[in-house]
């Protein structure tokens, strides 16, 4: 049986947090589960539960033919895979790098990839440590079909949906960085709507219901607005962006009020105000999109 073909095995290179929950899911699923990590004494926990220590990352990545890296990011996956002896280990094996960062870094490992032998899939995780193995995990994936469809029964051990998103290498990474990207700037919108609660007397408990139901708004407007944005419709009958931009500038005189920060919701109201003025006032806020893109409709 080629290394191609074998479903038996698999090496997770990387032992953080979500690197040893990705070796405890194979390790469930009966597979034989290879595990290195720079820094030692990470594989204490997953070495417990069955998964075999490897001494250096090649003895890791020869013990299997499907190697399944996730560190914090490129620059940590580069010095680890591009080492010459660690490469010529990878070369006929199937590398899937599940590791965060751009689509560009992702193209770029890709080639480096091709130029040594090594079938390369690169994929997101979009769901925290504690979903995998479960129903509640969720796992981009792009690059050859022919090679993620060799390897889905291993891959499928890791719990939760599986979606390849095409041939193009750097789709899960676009995917990974577009989505992150609503996420945290949610984030930073709710840690500002705190802090200018607070300076008015409302705690984050008394808030929270009521931001709550601002997020249960969301997901038909981000399906409707998806729609603007991909046929150019724009419409703003019931929020113009005059109104919206209203809106925007009491957010930041009461913030500043209070000596809180306001830079974000000011560029934000910036970037409103632009479309405006280029003439767009009756329609929705989502045609900032095509001012951040450049493009004109």
């Amino acid at each position: 049986m080629s290394t191609y073909d074998d479903q038996s095995a698999v090496t997770v290179l990387g032992l953080g947090p979500m690197g040893r929950a990705l070796a405890g899911a194979f390790l469930d699923a009966g597979l034989r589960t290879t595990v290195w990590n720079r820094t030692p004494g990470r594989d204490a926990e997953p070495v417990a539960r069955g998964a075999l220590p490897a001494g250096s990352a090649e003895e890791a990545v020869a013990a299997s033919g499907l190697v399944v890296i996730c560190v914090v990011n490129y620059d940590a996956s580069d010095a680890v895979l591009r080492q010459p002896a660690v490469a010529d280990a990878l070369a006929g094996r199937t590398l899937v790098n599940l590791t965060a960062d751009t689509p560009a870094r992702a193209r770029d490992t890709a080639g480096w990839a091709a130029g040594h032998g090594i079938r390369y899939l690169d994929g997101a995780i979009m769901t925290p440590t504690t979903s995998i193995g479960t129903p509640e995990a969720v796992f981009l994936h792009s690059g050859p079909a022919e090679v993620y469809r060799a390897h889905k029964p291993a891959l499928d051990a890791l719990g939760g949906t599986h979606t390849h998103l095409g041939e193009d290498v750097g789709r899960a990474a676009a995917y990974d960085v577009a989505l992150l990207d609503v996420f945290w700037t949610a984030m930073a919108g709710y840690a500002h709507a705190l802090a200018v609660a607070r300076a008015e007397g409302v705690t984050g408990r008394e808030l929270a219901p009521f931001a709550q139901g601002i997020a249960a708004i969301l997901p038909p407007l981000f399906e409707e607005f998806a729609g603007d944005a991909d046929d150019g419709t724009y419409s703003g009958e019931l929020n113009p962006i005059t109104s919206a931009v209203s809106s925007m500038a009491h957010i930041v005189e009461a913030s500043e009020a209070h000596g809180i920060e306001a830079s974000v919701m000011r560029a934000v109201e910036g970037q409103a105000r632009r479309v405006i003025a280029l003439g767009h006032g009756t329609d929705g806020f989502i045609r900032v999109t095509d001012l951040l893109s450049r493009r004109r409709r």
